[in-house]
């Protein structure tokens, strides 16, 4: 082989080895912006808005930079959480008085909390109603299992309001309250338990909210409405936490829950949209939330 052929060769697996390094260095670019993580919004929520929350995260990514990271437990709970350190860039509640204690600590700032839909208390039964209960009067029957929630959590707090109204009315009365109350099997945490252990017949009738009988259990439980004037109203509100270090981007979920898209999907869970508030104006807001501590 001459010399120069010899030249020729080396300088064509230089050439091939520039290019092959060119070529890996571009692919391992792409690969990495490829797999580059998005922007993650953690929001602590309500257990009971776990569908609607779902779907509404679904709309917020496909829209944004942003993937959305739940933590879906009972109010008691995730207040526990926050206080002890736990990381969130929002907080999703029930009812904005849920909210009072974390703002007074310097958890959440006031001037970020949104109310975005209301909610009532229901009753709810297993579908098959095996206990015939058909009016809330039959809830005082001797026998009958009823489950409600903790009285920190925002529906066993209001379903204890509830009875409180019936109670200073001669037509119930204390009695009735008590009776009702003799007949609580169990207490939960969150009002997921409610609607579970009242869909699998391990309890006659439970208290929750109007939106706790979600499209899922719409085959599995049912519910009747409280009597007009003993219902408690809940304003289901947002709000960024102080040590988010990604505050716009939980600024934005916000203004997506009173967008006319997350307003119909919490309509269809059964949430009281915006554009509802007026005709149920006239009902109580729960008063005692700010006082549990």
């Amino acid at each position: 082989m001459n010399e120069r052929m010899t030249s020729m060769i080396l300088v064509a697996m230089l050439l091939a080895g520039t290019i092959l390094s060119v070529t890996m260095a571009m692919e391992a670019s792409d690969l990495g912006s490829q797999t580059a993580p998005n922007e993650e919004l953690v929001i602590f929520c309500g257990a009971g808005f776990t569908g609607a929350m779902s779907e509404i995260a679904e709309l917020y990514e496909n829209s944004s930079n942003s993937q959305v990271r739940f933590n879906f437990d009972g109010l008691p709970a995730l207040r526990v959480q926050i206080e002890e350190g736990a990381y969130a860039d929002l907080l999703i509640s029930p009812d904005q008085r849920y909210m009072d204690p974390l703002v007074d600590a310097g958890f959440i700032g006031e001037d970020t909390v949104e109310a975005f839909a209301s909610n009532k208390v229901a009753v709810v039964l297993p579908v098959d109603n095996p206990a015939n209960i058909t009016t809330i009067r039959n809830l005082a029957t001797p026998g009958t299992k009823i489950v409600m929630g903790i009285e920190e959590l925002p529906i066993g707090d209001y379903a204890l309001q509830v009875l409180d109204l019936m109670a200073k009315d001669p037509e119930y009365g204390p009695a009735f309250k008590e009776a009702v109350l003799a007949n609580v099997v169990s207490l939960e945490t969150r009002v997921t338990g409610i609607v579970s252990k009242v869909a699998m017949g391990e309890a006659d009738a439970g208290f929750a909210f109007m939106s706790d009988v979600t499209p899922q259990m719409r085959g599995k439980i049912r519910k009747i409405s409280i009597p007009e004037g003993y219902n408690i109203r809940g304003n289901c509100s947002a709000a960024v936490l102080s040590q988010s270090d990604n505050s716009e981007a939980a600024e934005a979920f916000i203004d997506l829950l009173i967008s006319n898209d997350a307003q119909a999907i919490l309509d269809e869970y059964g949430f009281i949209s915006l554009e509802g508030w007026e005709e149920n104006a006239a009902l109580p807001a729960g008063d005692r939330a700010a006082a549990i501590d």
